[in-house]
């Protein structure tokens, strides 16, 4: 799942990593403790949210529903958050991982379907065996070196983007600053060894502007 004196292509940080894990475990406990306020919290102390382009209270909004969801998820069976992911953003929620079962699959649509904010659900889970501790620790390095790249990479402005990697195949969610940056994102994630495909579901900011005119 799933999150410095900060240069605007700055990535997010383990600390808001840290933090969304604090406030999904939270959640598992404290079913009467509203999300929203959790994440704001969270997003205040970090600070990064306020360089992305949907803001503090976007990160919060997107944060919540993303608790949400694993809240119902982890509710229906524990099990169920162990290979799958959710990555929020812009209301947005991309699903992705493997699910034990074609009914698993479906189960995890419907809620997340079901939290409360959720404009739109992207499912790329899979059915298969869940992967082996090789096979994560590919993704994982793939991920980090995604993460990494962007980062350092002074045309693309990495904060705006969320990643996750399953088998060896990249998944982007995100705001790009226009179709030069998103090309060279995706790029850069195909230069990445072992990445078989790489999968955008990024949005240009133009268009979002446009959309909300």
């Amino acid at each position: 799942m799933a999150l410095s004196e900060i240069p605007t292509n700055f990535t997010l940080s383990p600390m808001i990593r840290s933090c969304r894990l604090f406030i999904l475990l939270a959640l598992l406990g404290l079913g009467a403790c509203d999300p929203v306020s959790l994440t704001l919290g969270a997003g205040a102390a970090t600070g990064v949210a306020a360089y992305q382009e949907r803001g503090i209270e976007g990160v919060a909004r997107d944060s919540a529903i993303e608790a949400r969801i694993f809240k119902l998820w982890a509710q229906r069976d524990k099990n169920m958050v162990v290979h799958m992911s959710i990555e929020v953003y812009e209301s947005r929620a991309l699903l992705t991982g493997i699910a034990r079962t074609e009914q698993e699959r479906a189960d995890a649509v419907g809620m997340a379907w079901k939290a409360d904010g959720v404009k739109d659900v992207i499912n790329e889970i899979v059915v298969g065996e869940a992967p082996g501790l090789g096979e994560v620790a590919r993704d994982t390095a793939i991920t980090a070196e995604l993460k990494s790249r962007l980062t350092f990479d002074g045309d693309i402005l990495a904060v705006n983007y969320a990643i996750e990697t399953v088998r060896g195949v990249v998944f982007l969610l995100g705001i790009a600053q226009d179709q030069v940056e998103l090309d060279r994102v995706i790029a850069q994630a195909r230069n990445i060894s072992y990445v078989k495909r790489v999968v955008s579901y990024v949005q240009l900011k133009a268009d979002i502007k446009g959309a909300g005119t």
